[in-house]
């Protein structure tokens, strides 16, 4: 068995499906589900003896220590953050507790059911920290890509927590021989992402007729990873990764934001036409973030030499997989932007304070 934190949200659920879709190794999922995270991503395990729920924090203990001592999970693979940028310059303080200081309750009580083990589960365990490019910082036009050898250069509170989180978990294997491994992602896109980041955002948007809200003058760079793709990526990583290292993961497809707002509207009018012209029209360019960063780009060397993992989705492909599963699945959509979605979770599932 192993243990996913954050399974319910967006690459987290893609992980436990592609997980279960390759083995049937069982998968115990522990999610706080708050607002980017959805039961319905799982939908498709409902009854599956192989698959595993419980609503709990990262940050609680005791509750951490009895499911992995109940479980004994061989592996942690901890996807559970807070992960936008915008919510993080409005309200950092959640971004600390669960990226900071979450992380630390999940190292300290995965470094204690971890050295009670026997001497091959041991030697076999793996606690895999996913982690963004955004720690690095931002790039000039003409600098090299990040490399796992580049410094941390946080420069939004988001990245800033990851960063901590980054550094702790490599402080809890120095320090304490924790297996850990470190994987550091471009900007990830495909099925299920909730509507806040940019493309899933410029979708639900275009199909409403609203603005397509773009920041500045859309010239910003990031390289795009099709979660499917990281998913590969961590499965590799998780087989064959040495504890101790970091492993930057990435796309191999940079652009600048405003390409991919008009690459969207371009699969749109193709698809799914509007009688009043194109979708290129409602793009609107906005006020700037703050403390914007211009360009991301991801050197995949090491992985790919030392691992044999190299991402297998080209860009014009993902985005229009992406947008065409947006045009099917607009009742997801529907159902993670409704009140009565989280209500029903409230009821449904109260946040476990003991294993039950």
């Amino acid at each position: 068995m192993i243990l996913v934190t954050g399974g319910c949200g967006f690459i987290g659920s893609a992980f436990v499906l592609d997980w279960l879709a390759q083995g049937d190794e069982p998968v115990l999922n522990l999610d706080l589900l708050t607002y980017a995270g959805h039961l319905g991503n799982l939908r498709p395990l409902d009854g599956d003896a192989r698959y595993h729920f419980v609503r709990g924090d990262i940050g609680e203990v005791p509750l951490l220590a009895d499911l992995l001592r109940r479980h004994q999970p061989r592996a942690i693979i901890h996807f559970a953050a807070e992960s936008h940028v915008d919510r993080s310059i409005a309200g950092p303080d959640a971004f600390i507790r669960t990226n900071v200081v979450g992380t630390t309750h999940l190292l300290q009580a995965a470094h204690a059911y971890w050295r009670e083990l026997p001497g091959d589960s041991k030697s076999a365990f793996r606690f895999i920290n996913v982690s963004t490019d955004e720690v690095f910082g931002s790039l000039r036009p003409d600098d090299p890509a990040f490399s796992e050898r580049n410094p941390y250069q946080p420069n939004s509170p988001y990245s800033a927590s990851k960063a901590a989180a980054d550094h702790f978990a490599r402080a809890w294997h120095h320090t304490f021989g924790l297996p850990v491994i470190t994987t550091n992602c471009s900007n990830n896109y495909g099925p299920r992402q909730f509507p806040e980041k940019l493309i899933p955002l410029m979708i639900h948007n275009a199909l409403a007729g609203k603005p397509l809200p773009v920041y500045g003058d859309g010239q910003q760079v990031r390289d795009w990873l099709y979660v499917g793709d990281h998913c590969s990526a961590l499965r590799a990583v998780l087989q064959r990764g040495v504890p101790g290292q970091t492993y930057n993961i990435g796309g191999r497809s940079e652009k600048a934001n405003l390409d991919v707002v008009h690459t969207i509207c371009k699969v749109l009018d193709e698809v799914r036409p509007r009688a009043d012209g194109p979708y290129a029209r409602l793009v609107r360019h906005v006020e700037d973030r703050l403390g914007h960063d211009r360009r991301y780009a991801i050197d995949d060397t090491k992985i790919a030499s030392e691992l044999g993992w190299q991402p297998a989705v080209p860009f014009a492909q993902g985005i229009r997989d992406s947008v065409q599963w947006y045009l099917a699945n607009q009742d997801w959509v529907e159902s993670v932007t409704s009140g009565a979605y989280r209500q029903w979770v409230e009821q449904q599932y109260p946040t476990l304070h003991a294993a039950r």
